[in-house]
């Protein structure tokens, strides 16, 4: 999801993006697509001032801890990434109200597959670059096997493969 929403945020005129992922395998791709800078760690960034805008994709309580304490003063945080129902995140609320940061949530697919379509037909998401694994509609246990597995990034099972 973050190379999907990498390069949205490109198209919607982001002057530079940078990017962290743990998985070094995606670094060049994350390039290739939107990133000017990509990381293990948002340390290795070098950015002590923050970011205006930090979206976390992965769900992750520690990766949303820590990208809160990254926004910038006046800065917003999207939380696209899925975290547990149960999960809970320690946050400074004197800082959310002290440095004005928004924080916003977004469930994707309250009114987005239209727009999601749209964009896929303009060619302003390279879809074909992140799929990294095929397979036909019988071979679907190998596919979800892939899946859990973490192999490649994303997976299509179709019908007359």
């Amino acid at each position: 999801m973050g190379l999907l929403l990498g390069q949205l945020v490109k198209n919607s005129g982001a002057s530079s993006l940078d990017m962290v992922d743990t998985n070094r395998a995606r670094h060049d791709l994350a390039k290739r697509l939107a990133a000017d800078r990509v990381a293990v760690s948002a340390d290795e960034l070098d950015r002590p001032q923050g970011w205006d805008v930090v979206i976390d994709a992965t769900g992750v309580v520690p990766a949303i801890e820590d990208g809160l304490r990254r926004v910038a003063r006046g800065g917003t945080f999207l939380m696209f990434g899925v975290a547990n129902a149960d999960a809970s995140a320690k946050f400074s609320p004197f800082r959310v109200y002290n440095d004005e940061i928004r924080i916003i949530g977004s469930m994707a697919v309250l009114h987005s597959f239209e727009r999601a379509l749209a964009l896929f037909a303009k060619g302003v998401v390279d879809s074909e670059a992140m799929i990294t694994n095929r397979f036909p509609l019988a071979e679907y246990s190998i596919a979800i096997d892939a899946f859990l597995a973490g192999s490649g990034l994303k997976i299509q099972v179709a019908p007359g493969m």
